[in-house]
This record gives structure tokens, C-alpha cells and sequence, in this order.
């Protein structure tokens, strides 16, 4: 089958699919909490969960029919590889140490104070425990659709001109809105396009991998433009994160070290520092933490992403991966060809 077919269907199956389980993941989760869930604002470990799981069960069953149809298996979708427990275990102390160091550069610039522990005793461990729980289903989900399935399927049937298409048609759907963070999406689609094109040209081997990352990673920061209190800086900045995901695929052969990083970052930035994590305030949180002077440097109501200290420590994050797995060093990632 066609990549874009199998592109085509796995959405379809995953909109299906997320539909029935997210009405049923909402029953459930009334009846089982009662009023907590439905009162008051913000995000929540337990909806985080119940949201996540509706969906990652969408994500996983349109996978595994595609497996059938495709007459693979669902570890096939970037999820083999060398080293997958390690990769994972080091993707998660380099998202813990990358935001850590955002938030480090924040509060010696005076962008960032740093108030009171908002836990204490047992509730640490609880809400650790649950705020790991959800984002461990977090990552799996965007890693498992964007740089597992989406990467891998359209890396066996894409060229220039179909990505520019994709990336087109993205674009496009942001024009009727009018908030500045869609120039996020926009600026991550300009940064790609000579490069592809040039690897397009040149005829690369690796031209069709690239194609794909411009194309997912642009669809990454599409993806956050519907998150309340987002600016432009954090759109572009998980669109060149996603970019980094992909990347480490390339030099690891699997996105394993992608997902430990995803849940490491979001744990971090939601939980432990108690920001806000793409425009959301979370409750249960360890530290508090509060965003001061210019939006462009703290952030504002957007969180860390939203701070171009952001844009630097991705690319930091991008060197260290590229640094601590040099292609040469890992088992090169298998190249699958449209038949």
C-alpha cells in the first residue's frame, strides 16, 4: 500500500477509534470521580490519564490494523532497534537535564522566581507517581503517532514535492486564524524547505527520511496550536523539537530515546518546576514557579516554551544526541522502499 493511503487510513481508523473511546473514557471517568473531575480549571493528573488513555488506545489500535494491512508488526513503526531500554532511560535524563537547564537560564536571567514547595509528605510520591503516569502516556502517544508511525510511513513513499504539499496544506488550514502563535508553524515550514529541496535536488539516499521529519515535525507544532496560552515561540519550538525526536531516530534506529525524552521534559516542566507546560497550569505540582518580566524571555501565560532561552537548549539537546550517538556508532535505521 501506497504511503499516502496508509497515512490516510490510519487517521481514519484513529479518528474512529478516539471518538467512541474518548466518550467512553468520559463516562467512565464521571462515574469513577464524581465532581472531581468535572470541577474546576486546569489540567489534572487523572484527566491527563483518562484523556491520554482514550487516545493512546486509538493510536495503538489504528496501528496494529495497519500492521495487518501493511502485513507488519507494530514494532516495526520505529520501535525496534539496539539498546531500546537504555536509549529510553537516557532519553529521559536528557529531557529532565535539558529542562532543567531551560529553567536554570530563566531564573539567572530574572525571567523565572521560585516560590514555596507546594507539597508535602505523601502527596510528593502520589502526585509524582500519577503526574509519571500520565506523561509516560503522553509520550507514547505523540512519539507513537508523529515519530512512529507518521515517520516511518511516510520515510517509504515520500518525496519533495508531496512534503511541500503536506506542509502547504497546514499552513493554509492556520490562515482563517489570526493569533500570532500560527507563526510559529509557519517559520519551522520556511526553515525547511531549501534544505529539502537541496537534498531533493541532490538526489540523497537519505532524501525521503528528511522529507518526513520536515513534513511530521512541521505537523508537531500544527498539533499545538489548539493549547490555550500558546505564543509563537512555543509552537516553533515543539516543531524543532520534534525535529530532534526524528533526528534521534536517524542516529539510534529506534524512538525510544525520543519517548524517554517527551515524558522526561513534560514530568519536569509540569510536576516538578510547577510551570506551565504549552499554555496549561497543571495542580499537583512540587515547586512553584512564576514567570516575571518580558513574555518573550519568561514565557508569560505559555510556560517555558514559550521563552526564547527555549530556541538554544533544543539545539543543545539536538548536539548532544547527535554527539552522544554518532551514526557510525548505532545500527543504522532501516530504509523501507514503497513496493
Amino acid at each position: 500500500m501506497r504511503a499516502g493511503w496508509s497515512t490516510a487510513i490510519f487517521f481514519a481508523i484513529l479518528i474512529g477509534l478516539l471518538i467512541v473511546l474518548s466518550a467512553a473514557a468520559g463516562l467512565i471517568a464521571k462515574a469513577v470521580l464524581h465532581k472531581t473531575f468535572t470541577a474546576g480549571s486546569g489540567s489534572t493528573p487523572l484527566r491527563a490519564i483518562f484523556g491520554e488513555t482514550a487516545l493512546l488506545a486509538s493510536a495503538i489500535g489504528a496501528a496494529a490494523i495497519m500492521a495487518v494491512i501493511e502485513k507488519r508488526r507494530v514494532l516495526d513503526y520505529n520501535l525496534t532497534g539496539p539498546h531500546r531500554v537504555s536509549r529510553f532511560f537516557s532519553g529521559l535524563v536528557a529531557g529532565f537535564a535539558a529542562l532543567s537547564a531551560l529553567i536554570g537560564a530563566m531564573s539567572l536571567g530574572g525571567w523565572m522566581h521560585f516560590g514555596p514547595v507546594a507539597l508535602s509528605g505523601g502527596q510528593i510520591f502520589y502526585y509524582a507517581a500519577l503526574w509519571g503516569f500520565g506523561f509516560l502516556l503522553v509520550g507514547f502517544t505523540e512519539e507513537g503517532i508523529c515519530r512512529c508511525y507518521l515517520q516511518f510511513t511516510l520515510t517509504r513513499g515520500i518525496n519533495f514535492w508531496w512534503a511541500l504539499g503536506l506542509v502547504a496544506v497546514m499552513c493554509a488550514s492556520l490562515l482563517r486564524f489570526k493569533g500570532q502563535d500560527v507563526w510559529g508553524v509557519y517559520g519551522f515550514a520556511l526553515l525547511g524547505l531549501l534544505p529539502c529541496l537541496w537534498l531533493y535536488l541532490r538526489k540523497s539516499p537519505n532524501n525521503q527520511f528528511w522529507q518526513a521529519t520536515w513534513a511530521t515535525s512541521t505537523f508537531f507544532g500544527f498539533m499545538h496550536t489548539g493549547n490555550n496560552g500558546e505564543n509563537w515561540i512555543g509552537i516553533f519550538a515543539a516543531a524543532l523539537i520534534g525535529f530532534v525526536f526524528c533526528a534521534s531516530i536517524w542516529v539510534t534506529g529506534s524512538a525510544w530515546w525520543a519517548i524517554g525524552c517527551h515524558v522526561a521534559w513534560d514530568w519536569a516542566e509540569t510536576y516538578f518546576y510547577g510551570t506551565a507546560d504549552s499554555g496549561l497550569p497543571a495542580k499537583g505540582h512540587l515547586l512553584t514557579t512564576a514567570p516575571a518580566g518580558s513574555v518573550m524571555w519568561s514565557g508569560g501565560s505559555d510556560g517555558p516554551e514559550g521563552s526564547l532561552l527555549v530556541l538554544p537548549i533544543i539545539v543543545l539537546l539536538l548536539i548532544a544526541v547527535l554527539v552522544q550517538y554518532r551514526r557510525g556508532k548505532s545500527a543504522p535505521l532501516e530504509t523501507v522502499t514503497a513496493v
